[in-house]
């Protein structure tokens, strides 16, 4: 006897058979192109919806509206991202709600979240003028609408228009979309009850992505034309080689962008007029807008350890919104092992550097759901949001802090003999002769920065350029208990060069020992934990360039990036110091010129560095140690 289930499928089938048989023959000629297929069949477990959001100058923006079947009194979470808010709700053509949308968002979905996604104006299938960066209103930007207008207006439109909803918005996203989700903190509408901003992009020119105190990036250019060229721009047609070579042989920056034809976009012609910190530049910060108002939604801010593209947004909108929060509840730091963005995806590992357990999964699980949860769900639980975590890479493990920086600056002096000690060291120098043809390469070549090798380039191993010429490296003996530090590492570099203008790049980095047998793959490793630069014609401040006076020694001061890390007993500490990271950041010629940018090939000159130590001039690197 057949089963009821497979006796009733034999008979749907049978019954189609004979209707697709019973209908009239399909002409052979006929036009076999159909005008659209709805790949959301009725079996999927979710609803999606695609709307044209109204914006209050009449432009309309593509908006994606997800969530599984039964969804109701849900919690809208809301993105804004240049980068196709279609594609980011069909990872794949799947009848499955945790199938389609990003990694990230599984948590959320099923319990009840409503998912939106939104392409900005100008990209996507939005209306309207694609500005990179779109400047609030005001001095740089006359119209009346920018990102903050466009995410009240959107946040208005869906909680009178998604019926499942609770009426209350956060909003998150990575990179670009951590701008976005800031931008709309500025004048936000009254149903936004909480951001989580990650990895945002804050201030382009102090330590974003377009310059690193005043050097310039050039991996931007890529970018560029990605973003900014209607049929896809893709990347700069260079070919497939070493990109140290393809950036040395072009030159400048500006010699790059005219040789790829690159001129023809605006941004880059902005980012070529634009050097030093200006006025266009500062009207731009996101961190200065939002100091000038009052926080009224609770903001979770979160940044990678190793962070290759934003690493200053977060801490930097951390360090202004602070002051303001008297009860330490309304704005929260994370800053995870991660690269940029990995918390939205699998993050057990980078590179070498192995977790306990997913890192990612474990934020968003115990951290980020439960603070977006007591801010907007119907029936809130209890906010239990730590005011600073962390996760201590050496140890692996997530920390509460109360404040940030959570350690006492101590300063780590370089020395003679390449040492390196926290007792400070008589007087003295050593010196370097820097070549500008032959600058010193972010990675090992050839060099591509893409993929796996630009994800993971801050943690490469730097005995590749450890015993350079050109490279200085200071080292302590062997640790013999370990050093905490959780804090941004400040540098206090005394230096003078030959030239009229230099760079100096500074590293900070755990040495393992030697032997390591139960991971032989990091016996010796030289770890970066922070890599930073500072472009010396900026020494008196960045709104202005001078020249520097040749021999005359100078206190270059400057952030490396923030961490929480424990040097572990039998590590030593290192610190790197030389004049170039190429191709990363643009040469600096060493002579003067008024733009580094349109430097010509007879002013890249050799110049002698010297670093001094001790006495009135004494290096250091102050590591932030905290007391365990």
């Amino acid at each position: 006897m057949k089963h009821p289930l497979i006796a009733a499928s034999l008979v749907l089938a049978l019954t189609t058979t004979a209707a697709i048989h019973a209908a009239a023959p399909t002409d052979t000629m006929i036009n076999e192109q159909v005008e659209s297929y709805d790949w959301v069949l009725p079996q999927a477990d979710f609803v999606r919806r695609e709307v044209m959001v109204p914006m209050r100058d009449g432009t309309k923006l593509y908006t994606v509206i997800v969530f599984r079947k039964g969804a109701k009194d849900g919690p809208i979470l809301l993105s804004r991202t240049p980068y196709d808010a279609q594609r980011a709700t069909t990872r794949n053509r799947s009848q499955k709600i945790e199938e389609i949308l990003p990694v990230m968002d599984k948590e959320f979905v099923d319990d009840g979240y409503i998912r939106v996604y939104q392409d900005v104006r100008g990209l996507g299938k939005s209306e309207g003028d694609y500005v990179m960066n779109r400047p609030l209103r005001g001095p740089l930007n006359k119209t009346s609408v920018d990102h903050a207008t466009d995410a009240y207006d959107t946040i208005d439109w869906l909680v009178k228009n998604v019926p499942e909803s609770n009426g209350k918005v956060g909003i998150t996203g990575s990179s670009y979309l951590g701008f976005t989700s800031l931008m709309a903190l500025i004048d936000p509408h009254p149903a936004l009850k909480a951001a989580v901003p990650q990895s945002p992009m804050v201030d382009g020119w102090m330590g974003d992505d377009w310059f690193h105190n005043g050097a310039f990036r050039t991996f931007g250019f890529d970018y560029d034309l990605e973003q900014t060229v209607k049929s896809g721009g893709g990347a700069v047609p260079k070919g497939t080689g070493d990109e140290y070579t393809a950036y040395l042989k072009a030159g400048s920056a500006m010699a790059y962008a005219k040789a790829y034809g690159l001129l023809k976009l605006p941004i880059v012609r902005k980012m070529l007029e634009h050097p030093s910190y200006d006025a266009w530049w500062q009207g731009q910060a996101v961190d200065k807008l939002l100091a000038k108002r009052k926080l009224t939604v609770p903001t979770m801010l979160l940044v990678g350890q190793w962070d290759q593209e934003d690493s200053y947004g977060a801490p930097a909108v951390y360090k202004a919104l602070e002051p303001q929060d008297t009860n330490n509840d309304m704005v929260s730091l994370v800053i995870g092992p991660w690269r940029h963005s990995q918390v939205n995806y699998e993050a057990r590992a980078l590179g070498p550097l192995k977790w306990e357990g997913d890192t990612g999964l474990q934020f968003r699980t115990r951290y980020m759901k439960p603070f977006l949860d007591c801010h907007l769900k119907t029936h809130a639980p209890k906010c239990d949001t730590p005011p600073v975590l962390t996760y201590a890479t050496g140890t692996n493990r997530w920390e509460v802090s109360q404040k940030w920086p959570a350690g006492d600056y101590t300063p780590l002096y370089l020395g003679a003999n390449s040492s390196l000690s926290f007792s400070k060291p008589g007087a003295g120098s050593e010196s370097y002769v820097s070549d500008p043809a032959k600058p010193v390469p972010m990675l090992p070549r050839p060099i591509h920065m893409s993929g796996d090798e630009w994800r993971t380039w801050l943690v490469q191993d730097q005995r590749f350029v450890d015993g350079r010429p050109d490279v200085m490296s200071y080292t302590t003996g062997v640790l013999d208990k370990p050093v905490h530090i959780k804090g941004a590492p400040k540098v206090e570099l005394h230096a003078a060069t030959t030239g009229q203008d230099s760079d100096y790049v500074v590293k900070l980095i755990d040495v393992y020992p030697e032997e390591n047998s139960a991971d032989p793959v990091m016996g010796g490793y030289e770890l970066a934990l922070g890599i930073e630069i500072f472009r010396g014609r900026y020494v008196h401040g960045f709104s202005t360039s001078a020249p520097l006076e040749p021999g005359k020694t100078y206190a270059f001061k400057w952030d490396l990036p923030n961490v929480d890390h424990v040097f572990l007993p039998g590590h030593r500490i290192m610190v790197q110091v030389q004049s170039s990271l190429f191709p990363l950041y643009d040469r600096n010629p060493q002579t003067w010129v008024p733009s580094i940018m349109e430097a010509m090939p007879k002013d890249y000159v050799k110049a002698t560095e010297t670093v001094h130590y001790g006495g009135d001039a004494a290096s250091a690197v102050w590591l932030p140690v905290a007391k365990d």
